[in-house]
């Protein structure tokens, strides 16, 4: 038997005054778009922001459904309408926030599970690593370079391909 190791490093900072420039534009528009999220029985308003690789901003918010499987997390409504709108140019980074209606917003918190699998299965489309900042309406924000790390065993193509 043989035990592998799977580390997830994050850079941790105390506020937002702490990135640079463009990755804190980027992280005060995702707390703004937080705004256009539709999510009355969660009251929990998540906005995401990509930069793609040719400059170009994309974002996405998180939309529920009374059926409530039917919602669709921000950073799906953000991969979508990237793919859509730009199918061919990568995601350099994505900002994600929110906004706790019904409570405290400060800290950062982490794509689900289907959103990290729909991260992973972008990031081998195009391959290029999407970097991403987590961080709430205030407080700390974290950075992870590559979003494969949030998933380190994702279900992918070769997997499909091996059956």
């Amino acid at each position: 038997m043989t035990k592998s190791e799977y580390l997830l490093t994050v850079e941790e900072y105390d506020s937002i005054n702490e990135l640079n420039d463009d990755d804190s534009w980027l992280l005060t528009e995702a707390r703004d778009v937080t705004q256009f999220a539709y999510a009355p029985y969660s009251n929990f308003n998540v906005g995401a922001i990509a930069r793609l690789i040719n400059g170009e901003i994309v974002s996405g918010t998180n939309q529920e459904n009374a059926s409530f499987p039917a919602g669709i997390c921000a950073e799906r409504v953000l991969l979508s309408s990237a793919a859509s709108q730009f199918p061919a140019i990568a995601i350099d980074t994505i900002a994600i926030s929110y906004k706790n209606v019904k409570g405290k917003s400060d800290k950062p918190v982490s794509p689900c599970g289907i959103c990290r699998q729909s991260l992973a299965e972008y990031q081998q489309r195009m391959q290029k690593p999407i970097r991403i900042i987590l961080s709430g309406m205030e407080g700390k924000v974290q950075i992870i370079e590559n979003a494969a790390q949030l998933l380190p065993l994702a279900f992918g193509i070769e997997d499909l391909i091996k059956l």
